[in-house]
């Protein structure tokens, strides 16, 4: 297990949550649209471009590209799950392979809970806990892991 991993980890649970967003306002879109059910605009032309004429219609166009752009942010949200399904199965499997209590804690708190190093050393606790010294212990147990394999 790699910090790169864990990091991705992080990264693939943000992009999930950006993709909801995006299906949110995508399907809020949509529900505008149908719920307007048709849309006017007020156009001159005519001799001499004097004359206005109010057009209206249902916006097809529109509402065909918001409607394939939230089956792709699905399709993509449906994938990004999935990786994160695997990628969370193996940094709880390798979390829990470690015999150190403390370094379990800290990689928990750091890269399941998406905390920051002080926020990891306060929930570590003890007097001489601080974020540099979690930091710099976590760096050391990763050293060690890959000098040993």
């Amino acid at each position: 297990m790699t910090k790169d991993i864990l990091s991705q980890y992080i990264d693939l649970r943000e992009e999930a949550k950006d993709l909801k967003k995006r299906i949110e306002r995508l399907e809020s879109d949509i529900n505008r649209i149908e719920d307007e059910k048709c849309v006017s605009d007020s156009v001159t032309g005519g001799m001499g471009g004097t004359q206005h004429f109010m057009i209206r219609g249902f916006p097809y166009p529109e509402y065909s590209k918001k409607k394939t752009k939230l089956y792709l942010n699905k399709d993509q949200l449906e994938a990004a799950e999935s990786d994160i399904l695997q990628i969370v199965n193996a940094v709880e499997e390798y979390i829990q392979s470690i015999e150190d209590s403390r370094i379990r804690r800290i990689i928990r708190y750091k890269y399941i809970d998406d905390m920051t190093w002080p926020q990891v050393a306060m929930h570590i606790g003890g007097k001489r806990t601080t974020d540099e010294s979690v930091r710099k212990e976590f760096e050391r147990f990763m050293q060690a892991k890959i000098t040993v394999h």
